[in-house]
Order: structure tokens, then C-alpha cells, then sequence
């Protein structure tokens, strides 16, 4: 395994090695980020073509480093349970998935190790040590071990839904913190002119743009909720749910995170009602999103160095009300629902370089 995701991991790091980029580091930053877009857009197809128990122990398949080894034990599951969560494909599916992850794992302990490094030497010398701070890039560390550990525990509990949300909250708010490093490298390689931006509005758009950040995490901790629950067809028309506007909803049971997988809390099989409210919630809420949203897309455009994102916010923003209505009218068809997720994971992306990009401006020196 280990072998496995250093060999994942040689092809990006040989990328950083050979490139004539000035600053290597801040290189390795961004394929860093790249590479745990493309794990989180990965990981919503495993789950969503419900390959998580392909291989139903970790971090191994059956004991063993790759389906291939294990391929007699999942012949002898699929014999058994012919319908059944373990196939070649799935487990496939789901290992690698968990060499990407152990891969960027292995991409951030060498951004670790650079970082301390190269702090120590500027340190040593008295040339300062100004972007290898290597505080962050630890805490990116512990922050990859604790997500790598729900990782495991999404196998080993079963998918529990509330274990299942929080290793895809995790793995978003792993991407934000890899982008706001990467904002941070790019500002110290090539720093943003902030001589001529307005400061006027500038404090209330940080303000607003923290707030965006909050509403997102609740909405992307329902769309979790929805997926992990399996509840995207329990309204299968819109803007009505079931022929209403607000249909029977069982909040008490939908909500209960501290259960089993289509059970309650008790044990008896989750009611419909249940799921019907947690999309529900799920569904209206994305217009509190979107008033958020846009209107610090529309606040942030006043704002020269801002207008690029803030365009890619409101473009990201239109296309994910889009797919999360396909979804819907066209019976959850699969790549519509990965792309929705992969919609989520960009406007993570955008608003996390939006705050950085605000928080720089608003933090510069005003001109004299």
C-alpha cells in the first residue's frame, strides 16, 4: 500500500522536480490542490456508483495491498451476495480512491518537510523566512491523518451517514486550506497591486465574504446529508415535493445524526417522510445560497482584482442550480450528480482565493 501511494505520489513530485517554475514550492502547492479536487470529485463517484464497501476493511482490499491480490476473496463475495456491495469493479473503484488520498498525503508530508527546511536555513542564515512559515503546512498534516482517519471509518462503520458528511466536510475544507496556501504562495512569487482598489466597502465585503464561507459549509453539509442518506429521488419534481410546496416531512428522524444507514436511532427502517425533509431542507436552502452568494459576487465586482473570481463564483453558482435541477428531472443520472459535486468543490476553490484576495486588500497599507 504504502508502496502503492508513493509510486501516486513520484509523478507530481517528478512534475515539481523537472519544472522551471521559480518557486517549486508554491508549484507543489497547486498540484496539490488540483489533485485533491480531482480526489473529492473521485470520491463523489465512489459513493454515488456505491463502490464505498468495495473492498470492506482498511486500508487494505481483503488484507491485501490491491483487488488483484484480493481477487479470490471478492469472486467468493460476489458469489454470496451477487447483488451485494463487493464486485471487481467497485473495489477497484474504491481502492483507488485510497491511493490518491494516501498519495496527496504523502504530496503534503514533502510540503511539510520543505517548508521546515527551508525555515530552519533562513533562520540559520538571517535571510528571513517569509512564505515557509511551517506552522500551516503542519497542521495541513495533522488536518490529512485526521480526514484519512474518517476515511477509515466510513468503511469500518458502514457507511454511517454522519461519519460518511464528515469526510467529505473534511475533504473540502482540505482543499480550502490547500488554496489559501496557495494564495499565499502566489502573493509572495508575484504580489497583487492593491495601489489604486478602493478601500471604501472593502471591510463589509470581508465581512460578507467569511459569511458566504458559512452558508456554504451548511450547504454542503446538507448535500452531504442528502447523498449519504440517499435521499436525492425522495422529491422527484420541482419546485414541488410530492405535489406540494411544503410536503410531510419527518425532521426528527431525518436529522437524528447519530444513527445507522436507512435505519433511526432506534433501529427501525428510516420513514420516507424522513428523507423527503432532508432534501427538502437541502433544496430551499440553496436559495439562501444563492442570495448570499450573489450578492457578494456583486459587491466583490466594484473591485478590480476581484472581478475574475467573482465571475467564476456567479458562473459556478448558475451552473450548480443547473445540475442540482437535472438531477432531479432526470432521475439522478450519474454524471449529472458527479458534476454537481464537483460544482461544490469549485465554489469552495473560488470563495476560499475571494477571502484571501479580500483580506489582502483590505489589509494593505492605504496609499499616501
Amino acid at each position: 500500500m504504502a508502496i502503492t501511494a508513493l509510486i501516486v505520489a513520484l509523478l507530481p513530485l517528478s512534475m515539481v522536480w523537472i519544472s522551471k517554475d521559480v518557486d517549486k514550492y508554491r508549484k507543489l502547492v497547486w498540484i496539490s490542490v488540483f489533485l485533491t479536487f480531482d480526489l473529492i470529485v473521485f470520491g463523489a463517484f465512489t459513493r454515488l456508483t456505491d463502490s464505498g464497501l468495495g473492498c470492506p476493511d482498511w486500508p487494505g482490499c481483503y488484507g491485501l495491498a490491491n483487488p488483484f491480490l484480493a481477487h479470490e476473496e471478492i469472486r467468493a463475495a460476489e458469489a454470496l451476495m451477487p447483488t451485494g456491495p463487493v464486485t471487481m469493479v467497485k473495489a477497484w473503484i474504491e481502492m483507488i480512491h485510497r491511493y490518491l488520498a494516501m498519495g496527496i498525503g504523502i504530496l503534503i508530508m514533502a510540503m511539510m518537510a520543505v517548508s521546515w527546511y527551508r525555515w530552519k536555513k533562513g533562520r540559520d542564515s538571517g535571510a528571513g523566512r517569509a512564505g515557509y512559515e511551517p506552522g500551516y503546512p503542519t497542521a495541513l498534516f495533522l488536518f490529512v491523518c485526521l480526514q484519512g482517519a474518517f476515511g477509515a471509518w466510513t468503511v469500518t462503520l458502514k457507511l454511517q451517514p454522519v461519519i460518511v458528511t464528515m469526510h467529505l466536510l473534511l475533504g473540502m475544507g482540505l482543499l480550502a486550506m490547500l488554496a489559501w496556501l496557495g494564495g499565499r504562495q502566489d502573493q509572495a512569487l508575484r504580489p497583487m497591486a492593491a495601489v489604486g482598489t478602493p478601500r471604501t466597502g472593502l471591510p463589509g465585503l470581508r465581512r460578507l465574504a467569511v459569511a458566504s464561507g458559512l452558508v456554504l459549509l451548511v450547504q454542503l453539509f446538507l448535500g452531504g446529508w442528502v447523498s449519504t442518506n440517499y435521499a436525492t429521488l425522495a422529491c422527484t419534481e420541482f419546485p414541488l415535493c410530492g405535489g406540494k410546496l411544503v410536503p410531510e416531512m419527518d425532521f426528527e428522524h431525518g436529522f437524528h445524526l447519530w444513527r445507522e444507514l436507512g435505519k433511526t436511532a432506534a433501529g427501525h427502517y428510516l420513514p420516507f417522510s424522513a428523507l423527503t425533509a432532508v432534501h427538502w431542507v437541502h433544496r430551499n436552502f440553496a436559495l439562501v445560497v444563492v442570495l448570499v452568494l450573489g450578492w457578494t459576487v456583486a459587491r466583490a465586482w466594484r473591485f478590480a482584482p476581484l472581478r475574475r473570481i467573482a465571475r467564476g463564483i456567479a458562473i459556478v453558482l448558475v451552473l450548480q442550480a443547473l445540475t442540482g435541477v437535472a438531477t432531479i428531472y432526470l432521475n439522478f443520472p450519474l454524471t449529472i450528480a458527479v458534476l454537481h459535486n464537483a460544482g461544490a468543490a469549485a465554489l469552495v476553490l473560488l470563495l476560499t482565493m475571494l477571502n484571501y484576495r479580500a483580506k489582502f486588500l483590505a489589509d494593505a497599507p492605504a496609499p499616501h
